[in-house]
């Protein structure tokens, strides 16, 4: 199974450290945040890896390559979704990649987030489903949530129900994006919604540590754990 971490974001939040440093080689106790999501991948057996890139591109691709000369990354395969100046959202950024993730199921990880997570939990038999996606409890700045689950089945976001925040981390199968794609740009969110309808979308609690490196502040506390 191969993954796609979702690296390309200009991370405007984070500024003015993203003025000068991709928002995935910020650094949490002097590591960057994308090594902590290749380790981990590794650790679950996935060395087949697609990283989307776009603003300060250079600075991941020599990093990333630098990293896998280090013996203990050697037998990492790493393949890099260049997009334009200004990236193609999540939707888009996926279907760039998707020639250089084959025709299965593949993991997707968001590159600005921090987790414990073990990978080798995530379900990625999705037999009959387009995706089966990672939920956590609702952090401070996202109290409302995303979705609700039943069942191990993602469910739309009520207010009947109790919900849950979206943590960046899936399984989605190729076959999630269906044409006509309007506009190169666009966000995987509607079609993870039209999965749901169509009673093709799975999903699964995290109860582990989960932090959204989002803004300088989030980051400052993160560094301060």
């Amino acid at each position: 199974m191969k993954a796609l971490i979702f690296a390309a974001g200009r991370g405007e939040r984070l500024k003015p450290l993203t003025d000068h440093t991709p928002k995935p080689l910020a650094r949490v106790h002097n590591k960057p945040l994308i090594q902590y999501h290749i380790e981990a991948l590794m650790h679950a057996g996935i060395t087949d890896v697609v990283i989307n890139v776009s603003w300060l591109h250079q600075q991941i691709i020599d990093f990333v390559t630098e990293l896998v000369q280090n013996s203990a990354f050697r037998m990492l395969n790493v393949q890099f979704s260049i997009e334009p100046e200004h990236p193609l959202e999540t939707g888009g950024g996926m279907l760039k990649a998707l020639p250089l993730l084959d025709d299965a199921p593949f993991i997707v990880v968001n590159a600005d987030i921090f987790t414990d997570f073990d990978f080798s939990q995530l379900q990625t038999e999705l037999n009959e489903a387009l995706v089966n996606v990672v939920l956590v409890k609702n952090p401070v700045h996202n109290a409302s949530g995303d979705f609700g689950i039943n069942h191990n089945q993602l469910t739309p976001k009520t207010s009947e129900t109790k919900t849950y925040t979206y943590a960046g981390i899936g399984c989605y199968s190729p076959q999630i994006l269906t044409p006509p794609f309007d506009d190169a740009v666009f966000s995987i969110v509607p079609y993870i919604k039209a999965a749901i309808q169509s009673s093709q979308a799975r999903a699964q609690l995290h109860s582990g540590y989960w932090h959204d490196v989002g803004t300088i502040e989030r980051l400052d506390e993160l560094n301060q754990r």
